[in-house]
């Protein structure tokens, strides 16, 4: 399945830019993905051979440039699904964190591998939200593919856009990434989902730890 690669992929093809919905505050998600496409483009043109030698400087990278605004915390709680009620804040809060770092590890090589390739910003559509929006994009990548690429954004209590699910070729990253997450709880138990995420996390954060 091409949904992990891609998911970073396609934060870092986007070169255009969209109309803001309107009424909405603040950065809008248009201006977010072109700022995250210009500098993760003039980083990876400038530091690649760089960034392959140093996993510690990548991760820096994508923590800096992509992640910061994706709302991590929110898309942990739409992964646990059902399981996020029961939990207790404490494992809320851990899986919120190793979800993260586990995101930094998932998405590292997909950024080295990462060419640059062209998009198209599709029209908006439906009702315009003052919380909550979509941009549809259609990536085309280097062997001349097109690949449908929605951002689903929400506004946050303190006011920003923030990304919260990746759509690509009809598939939810959050979805995708649930259903894989409630089956091994089911089976293992959230304890045990949390500590496997935080090993992952580590590895990325520290190769040298893992060793």
């Amino acid at each position: 399945m091409r949904l992990i690669p891609l998911f970073l992929t396609a934060l870092t093809v986007l070169a255009g830019a969209l109309p803001a919905p309107v009424g909405a505050s603040g950065r809008e998600p248009a201006a977010i993905v072109a700022e995250i496409a210009e500098r993760l483009g003039e980083t990876m043109e400038a530091r690649r051979e760089e960034l392959q030698r140093d996993r510690n400087a990548l991760n820096a990278v994508i923590d800096d440039v992509v992640l910061r605004n994706f709302d991590t915390e929110y898309a942990a709680l739409l992964v646990l699904g059902r399981h996020a009620r029961p939990a207790t804040p404490e494992q809320r809060q851990r899986f919120s964190r190793a979800f993260y770092d586990s995101l930094v590890s998932r998405y590292g090589e997909a950024l080295l591998q990462y060419t640059r390739g062209s998009v198209r910003v599709l029209p908006f559509r439906g009702e315009l939200n003052e919380r909550r929006t979509t941009i549809r994009t259609e990536v085309v990548l280097n062997d001349g593919a097109r690949v449908p690429v929605d951002y689903a954004f929400r506004k946050t209590r303190a006011g920003d856009w923030k990304a919260f699910d990746v759509v690509i070729e009809g598939i939810s990253y959050v979805t995708n990434y649930r259903n894989q997450v409630v089956a091994e709880i089911d089976k293992a138990g959230i304890d045990a989902v949390i500590e496997r995420l935080e090993r992952q996390g580590l590895e990325a954060i520290d190769p040298d730890a893992a060793g």
